[in-house]
């Protein structure tokens, strides 16, 4: 066989950057999970989707589950990078009022419903439940929480909310409603955007209320 014949069949191999290759695995499932299904992802049918050999996943994740885990783990940044943007500042004495409140929200429900393939796995009982989850998912998903308490705590020191307001329990009630809020959406129950925008509002306006008790 000839130097060129070499060449190009080797051109029909789908080429991959070995430095990126993880990342590569990570947005294939992610995509697959989205168009298909979690039941429907295997090692063997994403190493086909990002063209590299069966056993190439398992250099990077041990098996689906460990694999799963880190889908949850990146979805887990992705979400802290998208919904902290106004409340996560460096400055403690930061505007806060209810149109900060209002984006939060949105953003975090925004966020849920485009990144459901990412949502459902980051706050799915299969996966906490599971024995097998990663410690590196456990510290990513308690970080998430831990700014959003941290924020409250910060615009409390600096007297911009109530002191009566106990943060953590303003942030597991808070959360825990924006989380329900995202449930109904992604799973079809609530369809009417302007419903949404409407709860998003009320939601924003509660919130608000409560941090400003006297």
């Amino acid at each position: 066989m000839s130097t060129s014949e070499i060449s190009a069949g080797a051109t029909e191999v789908k080429p991959y950057h070995h430095g990126d290759l993880r990342r590569q695995l990570l947005d294939a499932a992610a995509n697959l999970i989205r168009e298909e299904g979690e039941a429907a992802l295997s090692m063997r049918k994403l190493a086909l989707a990002v063209g590299v050999s069966r056993t190439a996943p398992y250099h990077h994740f041990s098996d689906k589950q460990a694999l799963l885990c880190a889908v949850a783990e990146e979805g887990f940044r992705r979400f802290r990078r998208i919904v902290t943007t106004r409340l996560d500042t460096s400055e403690p004495a930061a505007v806060i009022d209810e149109a900060a409140i209002r984006l939060f929200i949105r953003r975090y429900i925004d966020f849920a419903v485009s990144n459901a393939e990412y949502y459902d796995l980051m706050f799915g009982g299969h996966l906490w439940k599971s024995e097998q989850l990663t410690a590196s998912l456990k510290d990513e998903a308690y970080t998430s929480f831990k700014v959003y308490v941290d924020q409250i705590r910060c615009w409390q020191k600096a007297g911009l909310v109530s002191a009566t307001v106990d943060p953590l329990r303003y942030a597991q009630v808070s959360w825990s409603t924006l989380h329900g809020m995202s449930r109904l959406l992604i799973d079809g129950i609530y369809l009417d955007s302007e419903a949404v925008a409407a709860m998003s509002d009320a939601a924003a306006n509660m919130f608000w209320q409560q941090l400003q008790a006297a």
